[in-house]
């Protein structure tokens, strides 16, 4: 997610910078590229398309797609009404990934990060801006075919994320946007079913606890850059030590919710599954700092534990 600079409210200019932003040659970052700079994949389709390509964070974005796509499937939606609900959330992670990189393509640039073709002249922020406007208003009506519950669900987490973006990111309510967002998830998804019927509430808490814990992996291999760039979110602000600490806890309390959450007596599955949440929320941050996105893989690992048990639990109401 994404030099002691001090940036505007906005998170994109530094109030101190010259006309239109721009920044004395020798002030910039060893390695920055320069935000006037001719694009590197100027005269190069090919480049340009990759460059589009990378900047919607396919990562995360192919993640909370296959995540959207195997609730469906696994809540009994079908083929056609799973394939519906796949392609809203797929178009809603791609204008949120490809508005991040267009909103950060001016701090990236000063602060030399590698990996971000908006910033690095691949792709001009322009078209990567037109094409998170593109997938948003493919997203509406794709969401709403999902029935109109549903689809405002989904929309409202979309909204929320481009809120992180635009604002939140650096401020102490930087969690917020990925609690609602991994909380209507599952939300989304039962209601899409014949009926729309209400979902299960162990489902939206631990999808809750998962964004939460989300946003600290993600964040905690960057807090020291993000810092220098004016970042102020929660894991910023809890420090490297803080959020390693912190992290395990929202890891552990989904995968109870989901084991202990169900009426009845917890089952073979569950405690196996909280043996499992357990061993990979704390390898995480504790193997951090000798693998940079160990924290990352350790969440990653949990929430594969989490999604096979929420399958076996179901994510509407019976």
């Amino acid at each position: 997610m994404d030099a002691t600079e001090r940036v505007s409210p906005e998170g994109s200019v530094p109030v101190d910078a010259g006309p239109e932003g721009s920044v004395p040659a020798d002030a910039r970052p060893a390695g920055s590229v320069p935000f006037d700079a001719p694009p590197a994949g100027a005269g190069r389709r090919g480049g340009r398309a990759v460059g589009l390509a990378l900047a919607c964070h396919p990562g995360p974005a192919l993640a909370v797609t296959a995540l959207a796509c195997a609730l469906a499937l696994g809540s009994g939606l079908g083929g056609p009404r799973s394939a519906l609900v796949t392609a809203a959330v797929l178009t809603g992670q791609l204008s949120v990934g490809w508005c991040n990189d267009a909103y950060d393509a001016r701090r990236d640039a000063r602060a030399g990060r590698r990996g971000k073709p908006a910033a690095d002249g691949t792709v001009g922020a322009g078209a990567v801006w037109g094409a998170a406007a593109v997938a948003l208003a493919a997203c509406v009506p794709l969401s709403l075919a999902c029935g109109v519950l549903a689809g405002t669900v989904h929309l409202a987490a979309v909204a929320a994320a481009w809120l992180y973006n635009l604002r939140l990111k650096a401020t102490a309510l930087s969690w917020l946007p990925y609690v609602a967002g991994f909380g209507a998830l599952p939300a989304a998804v039962a209601l899409s079913l014949p009926g729309g019927p209400a979902p299960r509430w162990w489902t939206v808490a631990a999808g809750a606890l998962l964004g939460f814990a989300a946003h600290l992996a993600d964040t905690l291999p960057d807090i020291a850059a993000d810092r220098a760039a004016g970042i102020r979110g929660l894991p910023h602000r809890l420090g490297d030590t803080g959020t390693r600490l912190l992290l395990p806890l929202p890891l552990l309390g989904a995968t109870a919710v989901l084991a202990l959450g169900p009426p009845g007596p917890v089952d073979a599955g569950g405690a196996a599954a909280l043996v499992l949440a357990g061993a990979g929320a704390f390898a995480g941050p504790a193997l951090g700092r000798r693998w940079r996105k160990a924290a990352l893989a350790g969440a990653v690992a949990v929430a594969a534990v989490d999604l096979a048990l929420l399958l076996v639990r179901g994510v509407a109401a019976a």
